[in-house]
């Protein structure tokens, strides 16, 4: 199985939010070890300007495998305060380490509460076997 950190929320669209330690307000967004394994290798990451003020399940970019694109969805409301940058010239970096380096974008929110309906490590894992079952 997929490796799934607890110190995070996930998305049924396996993307993954973490809240910053020092500012909860500022959640960084990436895609999971599922995702990654699933997509391939990442030749290619599209991501939004900062500034740009995403919905909740909004297409906040894409991310290119010889495969296939893959939109990923902003997993709350927001504005994007920060993207990765290193991503453009190392888009494999998705691939090589998901949950660290490999974060997408970072989301200013009104209210720290926004990640509530969102999946904990546990409830991710069950959702996945749930999928493998299907």
């Amino acid at each position: 199985m997929s490796e799934i950190p607890n110190d995070r929320v996930y998305t049924e669209e396996h993307e993954w939010v973490q809240a910053d330690p020092q500012d909860g307000t500022l959640l960084a967004v990436g895609i999971t070890d599922y995702a990654q394994e699933a997509l391939g290798d990442i030749v290619m990451v599209e991501l939004p300007e900062v500034g740009d003020a995403m919905d909740h399940h909004q297409v906040l970019g894409a991310l290119e495998s010889p495969k296939s694109v893959s939109d990923v969805f902003c997993p709350v409301a927001g504005e994007i305060a920060a993207i990765n940058e290193d991503l453009e010239d190392a888009p494999e970096t998705v691939n090589d380490d998901p949950y660290g380096d490999g974060w997408l974008v970072k989301v200013r929110v009104a209210d720290a509460s926004v990640t509530a309906g969102l999946m904990s490590a546990d409830a991710y894992g069950t959702f996945l076997k749930s999928q493998e079952d299907d």
